[in-house]
């Protein structure tokens, strides 16, 4: 690993939330640049180009909604949104609009470290990482286009492995229902959601040891889903 501390981006406007974030992730090696407001947000994203941010939605000077679209426009550093929002239309709302997790306060320490490790990993090296995934008696190969259970070989559809290789690209991370059905179906399906509905039934009952109790496949209600890396 780099000796080099991890710049994140506090993006908090509640002094007691900034402390207790600023020292749980000091603690844990990060360098942390702060900022209680979008515009000091805004000047700190271009000037210490942060290899995360943490924000928060309630900002005084612009919603943490917008922040979020402005940042996304020309950066791609993962962004977790911590938010005493807990309505599934803001996760839904800043996920679309580009950020990568979201959590809602209050929340322990633990899982925040957790969301941010996952968040870095993804923010790796893209191209050059492994094109496989497994998980327990389930093997993903993407440069191959296969998938195996148990060693033999899985037939699934176009249209499930377009779902199942966007998961994969994803690994860990909550993917929208808009998200996942504008990449399966297009544009003009992104409020069909019976059509996932139903195809992430069939991916379960070819992929789960127990469909009803899914593992690999896992939903997040009125959200979207996420397919479990286990770490």
């Amino acid at each position: 690993m780099s000796n080099i501390s991890p710049v994140v981006l506090l993006v908090e406007d509640e002094p007691q939330m900034r402390r207790f974030l600023r020292h749980t992730l000091q603690a844990h090696g990060f360098e942390v640049v702060e900022a209680p407001t979008a515009r000091e947000a805004l000047a700190h994203a271009a000037s210490r180009n942060p290899d995360l941010m943490l924000l928060d939605l309630g900002l005084p000077d612009m919603d943490g909604l917008e922040l979020t679209r402005v940042l996304r426009r020309d950066r791609r550093t993962p962004i977790i949104v911590v938010s005493a929002r807990g309505q599934e239309r803001d996760k839904v709302a800043a996920l679309d609009l580009g950020a990568d997790d979201y959590l809602t306060k209050p929340f322990g320490a633990g899982e925040l470290l957790a969301r941010i490790r996952v968040a870095l990993r993804h923010a790796g090296p893209g191209p050059e990482s492994p094109a496989v995934f497994e998980a327990g008696d389930v093997r993903v190969d993407l440069a191959r286009r296969s998938v195996e259970k148990h060693g033999a070989p899985m037939h699934v559809t176009r249209t499930e492995y377009r779902l199942l290789e966007l998961l994969v690209r994803n690994a860990g991370r909550v993917l929208t229902h808009r998200q996942l059905l504008e990449a399966a179906w297009g544009p003009n399906y992104v409020e069909q959601t019976h059509y996932l509905r139903v195809y992430m039934s069939q991916l379960r009952h070819k992929l789960e040891a127990d469909p009803t109790r899914p593992q690999l496949l896992l939903t997040e209600p009125g959200v979207g889903y996420r397919l479990n890396d286990g770490r």
